[in-house]
């Protein structure tokens, strides 16, 4: 905020502080400002029918007892199965809409709305990390209520299949040992006591692998990378999520036999397996999305820690990607990357090269205006230009 104050007001017609006053005392409304980058992104790049979109949840790391929603969080980078590591910040719930990008490989995730996640009092009060989720894809669905929506998400946000809003459909993991069932049968004419809430049980996820004998060879696209899957599909019933009602189960193996087998869910029955393992794989690139908010444009450094100012830091940061992406799918050069004698086979641009780009737009339509009308000089200005776009 105070390199805002050193670059955009050359003028220095505020005191510094007032930037830091916008953020924590501002008159903000995150859900009007989402719904104004969701309008622009997929007005630009959304299918007409359908929208694929993203959700997880990061960490923050902020120092400081009392930066306003900070608590303690599991850190998944560095937790292993055997070891849970915390660290203390803000834990943001986030949802971004999946764009193709035209030059191939690895979708990106553009963020278009997001949840700050705060303690809760108990288990039983407050909003959970499902019920965010839940909130921001309502919002969705408000905003383009002519459009399917299909969410993806990882393991821990799949018992949202029990409690999704009209119009969502969900692609995630299930767990290799839940429990299964068919339909409850018909009740009988006649027959007495309590209609029975569940069909016969079926086996777990694991042992369905192992004694499936339809397999169907498949291709998927993979972040960006055909490959060869079997997939087993079977209609089945998760009765502690969804009761009474089947969902499909995707049963995924590797030809070759050196990946393990994977286990997906589709609530929509109609969805083609080898889509449903294809876009779970693309979901990663929301994981993409988190690495270069933080490391790019460093979504961690501000130091507002008062009111509504670190989650509204946040909204701006992701906003931010949102944006310098959709500057470059529009106007920028999808070639135009340095050359790296330890890359040789780059071939598509990543999110440093459009910032790259970002940054030399800003910066030449800037000094452009000072520098006299002299060639030469302007030749070393574009050089010098060139080079600090590269290096920052």
């Amino acid at each position: 905020m105070t390199a805002i104050y050193q670059f955009g007001d050359l003028h220095r017609g505020h005191a510094h502080d007032a930037y830091h006053r916008f953020f924590r005392a501002g008159k903000w409304s995150l859900d009007k400002f989402f719904q104004s980058l969701a309008m622009l992104v997929v007005g630009l790049f959304g299918h007409p029918n359908v929208l694929w979109v993203f959700g997880d949840d990061t960490v923050h790391k902020k120092t400081g007892r009392k930066v306003a929603g900070a608590k303690s969080c599991r850190d998944a980078v560095r937790s292993t199965k055997n070891r849970t590591v915390y660290a203390w910040g803000l834990q943001i719930v986030l949802l971004c809409l999946e764009i193709i990008p035209p030059w191939g490989g690895e979708p990106l995730a553009l963020p278009i709305n997001m949840r700050l996640y705060r303690k809760r009092p108990s288990k039983t009060t407050g909003k959970s990390l499902l019920d965010l989720m839940r909130e921001m894809l309502v919002d969705v669905g408000t905003w383009f209520p002519e459009r399917k929506i299909i969410f993806v998400g990882d393991g821990f946000y799949a018992p949202l299949a029990g409690n999704l809003p009209v119009g969502v459909e969900l692609v995630s993991r299930i767990r290799h040992d839940a429990a299964l069932y068919r339909l409850p049968p018909k009740p009988r004419p006649g027959q007495r006591g309590r209609p029975r809430k569940r069909g016969d049980r079926l086996p777990t996820p694991s042992e369905m692998a192992k004694t499936a004998r339809k397999w169907k060879v498949v291709e998927t696209v993979e972040r960006g990378k055909i490959k060869t899957r079997l997939v087993h599909v079977r209609r089945v019933v998760w009765h502690a999520v969804l009761p009474g009602k089947y969902i499909q189960l995707v049963i995924s193996r590797d030809p070759a036999g050196k990946e393990k087998d994977d286990f997906f869910i589709s609530t929509s029955l109609m969805l083609d397996p080898a889509l449903v393992i294809s876009r779970y794989a693309d979901r990663w690139a929301i994981e993409d999305t988190f690495r270069n908010v933080k490391q790019f444009l460093g979504i961690e450094q501000p130091q507002s820690w008062k009111g509504s100012g670190p989650e509204n830091v946040a909204a701006v940061g992701y906003a931010l990607y949102s944006l310098i992406w959709t500057w470059f799918l529009r106007e920028g050069n999808a070639t135009d990357f340095p050359e790296r004698p330890w890359y040789k086979t780059k071939e598509r641009p990543s999110f440093a090269d459009a910032l790259t780009g970002f940054r030399r737009l800003i910066w030449d339509s800037r000094f452009s205006q000072t520098v006299p009308a002299d060639l030469q000089l302007h030749k070393f200005t574009e050089n010098i230009i060139e080079c600090l776009s590269r290096a920052a």
